[in-house]
């Protein structure tokens, strides 16, 4: 491993020094303010070739110079951008000499109040007034990750041990793509991203502070992830492909953009086969109390599966002021294990119960969703909008575990087969109007969903003459109806330097779950008002404050509500909670921006919660079986800080920091006993970028994650690393990555600590993370005209799938 390292950082070195005596042609000048005269440092000079292609970019040095190298006989455009000024371009023909531009006087333009972009060599943050936003498509990582690996880097973001995603520390948020809910995100969102190469999207934006239009729920925020779509008279598109060894597998997917007179298509589409060799793990828990126990389990497994997913969105232009727009989305899995496991109970002087288990699973689901929507424009104000929309969805998930029990000793469980099939359905109808009023636009709209989550749960065992037998008391079916009716209206203006979006959403829950053939119902209807601003403060040396507050609800999801008890391992039940009762909380934030030579982005922000929706684990000491659920154990706060900072060394050398450190507390009832959890949640990155030529870059990340907070214990810190390097070809159309991935440690630890009334745990996983990838993205297609989308649309973001503070 260290000579394969020695010879990558030879190879990119060996590249550096070739580049630099290349005696090619070169274009060159001086950037200054067109009225002080003065230097501006750190503009940003673009070089297109005559297809209006960028070839080459470069910031400008403290005197304002810069140089553009390595060109050859042709046509070819210089842009020259930089924030508070108006963008200048010179067309530049080189014959048999170099061309010096001499001095290039920029003029200072309007101030704008929609963000400040904090930028390398390319804009990568930037901070709008109720978000923030990662460029991925500047990102040179993005051409060899996938988009779970990419949102590591993403401030705000962070992706435990086990790949789950986490916003501002938290685990109850909702995924969007291009702005609205999509059905490859609703069931398992951390295995569609981990197929969906990082190169097919454009960014990751991270929205704190909703404005009121969205659904209030997702207590952490939004996370949007916005694909390419330019949408053009024409056709344009990415394809990759790529091949991650010795574990995970071949994956191929990209976009495809077509637009043709009123028609376009946009699609994004992707798979991949992922798997992993034979793995450790083991259980430890300990009870007290009067009769303390040990219990021991140790044993392996493997997995295999395989993801694919697809998503279109249309567009038709009936006319300059009505527009027809739909999508669909569609995603399946399957996947499969073979796990065994020893497990041995024993007290101070003896064994108490011993087993073995051999544990089959299969798993699959599939989900889809399709929407249409109608907007409406007005003549006197084509920013004036009526939209009416549709979305209809499902999805399901099936589980089936085939149980073996072996060379049992004081333990009379027989093989048994447990299988759930659950799911949920969703109607949504949505009607919104905006109306610009002079400096202030005003949005209206009202809503409607209408949800249905279900579960059939089936639990057999092996009788005296061999055959699977069901057993009544542990089969039955689950049903869950959730109604949200909800209206909405906000405003949003600009005075000189100050920018302002204010609101407040009204919902009403309406809750009714049921057993068949049972006596247990609920009924709950529940009324929210949810205000939201935000606010932005724009200065002249380039840099801006925001302020945000909103408040937030949380409903629990198919996941959190259905009964069905997992028993894949008997001393170990776990199951949902068809009580649980919704999660509120209120969220406030204050962001600094600034873009110097360190471009810095340094935020500030809070979460309060009540009834919070949180695992709750207890032990029985009769049966010295631990049963995990979820609860409305209590309530809790997040505070916390964030900082990122760009520094480009030079035109050639970049450097990314970032670090989030979060304190948490919860206080709840587990078992009728009062506890209290609190601890610091943090993490950091850092990433070292280097561009030797126009063709050839090389990155080298680091990332750190602390542990995670729950109510009854912790998880374990790990570090990650990579390693990158990307050539260009064929006019940047074609683009050739190789990775190394976590060299440094084999496998990665997942580690849970528990603490109960009465018992301690640690559970631990053996994950597989050194591999090596190799990826090829290729980029096709002339942008003309854009497709024309609807401004507004379905956003359900109101359920929760989390487990963690």
């Amino acid at each position: 491993m260290k000579t394969l390292l020695f010879l990558l950082c030879f190879f990119c070195f060996s590249l550096s020094a070739k580049s630099q005596t290349n005696t090619a042609l070169q274009i060159s000048g001086t950037v200054t303010d067109s009225v002080a005269q003065t230097p501006i440092n750190l503009a940003t000079v673009i070089l297109k070739n005559d297809k209006k292609i960028q070839i080459q970019s470069v910031l400008t040095a403290k005197d304002g110079s810069f140089v553009l190298n390595d060109l050859v006989t042709g046509t070819y455009s210089v842009s020259i951008v930089h924030i508070g000024y108006q963008t200048k371009m010179h067309m530049v023909s080189l014959a048999g000499s170099s061309k010096i531009l001499g001095t290039i006087g920029l003029t200072m333009g309007a101030t704008q109040l929609k963000g400040v972009t904090v930028s390398g060599d390319k804009p990568l943050i930037k901070q709008e007034i109720d978000r923030l936003s990662y460029d991925v498509k500047a990102d040179p990582e993005s051409k060899v990750n996938n988009v779970l690996e990419m949102m590591r880097k993403v401030p705000l973001l962070s992706v435990d041990a086990d790949d789950n995603i986490q916003l501002q520390g938290n685990s109850n948020y909702k995924i969007l793509v291009n702005g609205r809910p999509s059905g490859m995100m609703e069931r398992n969102p951390k295995d569609i991203l981990r197929s969906m190469p990082a190169a097919s999207i454009e960014k990751i934006e991270v929205i704190t502070t909703p404005p009121a239009k969205y659904d209030g729920e997702g207590l952490a925020g939004i996370i949007n992830i916005i694909t390419f779509k330019k949408s053009v008279n024409g056709t344009n598109g990415t394809i990759n492909t790529s091949h991650r060894f010795p574990v995970g597998g071949p994956g191929v997917g990209g976009s495809f953009t077509l637009k043709s007179g009123k028609f376009g298509i946009a699609t994004n589409a992707g798979g991949n086969l992922n798997s992993s060799p034979l793995l450790n793990n083991s259980n430890s828990r300990l009870t007290l109390g009067t009769n303390p126990t040990d219990l021991f389990q140790t044993g392996t497994r493997d997995f295999s599966g395989k993801t694919a997913y697809v998503g279109t969105e249309l567009s038709f232009e009936i006319d300059s002021l009505n527009l027809l727009s739909g999508q669909l989305n569609y995603n399946a899995n399957k996947n499969e294990s073979l796990s065994t496991q020893l497990s041995t109970l024993y007290n101070s002087t003896s064994i108490i119960q011993s087993y073995g288990l051999k544990n089959n699973l299969e798993g699959s689901g599939n989900g889809f969703d399709a929407a249409l929507n109608y907007q409406l424009g007005f003549k006197k104000d084509k920013n004036r909008l009526l939209t009416f929309s549709y979305r209809y969805f499902r999805f399901s998930n099936d589980q089936f575990n085939s149980v073996d029990i072996y060379n049992p000793i004081a333990y009379n469980l027989a093989d048994y087969r447990q299988n759930n099939m659950g799911g949920s359905t969703e109607e949504t109808a949505q009607i919104d109007y905006v109306y610009p009023l002079k400096k202030v636009t005003i949005e209206l709209g009202a809503k409607a969903i209408f949800r249905n989550n279900n579960s059939d749960f089936r639990f057999s065992s092996m009788n005296s003459s061999g055959s699977f037998e069901a057993d009544p008391l542990r089969t039955n079916t689950f049903d869950n109806q959730q109604n949200v009716y909800g209206v909405y209206n906000t405003y949003q203006f600009m005075i000189k330097n100050w920018g302002v979006k204010a609101g407040v959403r009204a919902e009403q829950t309406e809750i009714d779950a049921n057993f068949a053939g049972g006596t247990q119902k609920l009924n709950n209807t529940s009324l929210n008002l949810i205000p939201s601003i935000s606010i932005n403060r724009k200065f002249k040396n380039m840099s801006s404050i925001n302020f945000g507050f909103t408040s937030r609800i949380q409903r629990p999801g198919i996941n959190q509500l259905n009964p069905f008890v997992d028993r894949s391992n008997p001393n170990f039940e776990s199951s949902g909670n068809p009580d649980l009762k919704p999660t509120t909380g209120n969220s406030f934030e204050v962001t600094y921006s600034r873009f110097k030579k360190v471009s810095l982005n340094i935020g500030a922000r809070g979460m309060l919660f009540e009834n919070l929706i949180m695992p709750s684990a207890v032990t029985d000491p009769v049966t010295q079986i631990t049963r995990s659920s979820f609860a409305n154990t209590g309530s809790g706060s997040l505070m916390g800080a964030n900082v990122n900072l760009n520094y480009p060394f030079n035109s050639k050398l970049r450097a990314q920091v970032g670090a989030q450190a979060m304190y948490g507390k919860v206080k709840g009832e587990i078992n009728g006993i009062l506890i209290k959890k609190e601890g610091l949640m943090r993490r950091a990155f850092t990433s070292v970028t280097y561009r030797p030529s126009k063709t050839w870059q090389g990155t080298a990340s680091m990332n750190y994650n602390g542990p995670n907070l729950s109510i009854q214990g912790t998880t374990n810190s790990f570090l990650t690393s990579s390693f990158s390097i990307n050539k260009e070809l064929f006019d940047n159309k074609l683009t050739l990555s190789i990775a190394a991935n976590n060299v440094f440690d084999k496998y990665r630890k997942a580690i849970n600590f528990t603490n109960g009334p009465n018992f301690t745990q640690e559970s631990y996983n053996q994950n597989y993370q050194r591999n090596f990838t190799t990826s090829l993205n290729y980029r096709f297609g002339k942008l003309k005209d854009a497709i024309k989308k609807n401004k507004k649309g379905i956003n359900n973001n109101d359920v929760s799938e989390g487990t963690s503070l």
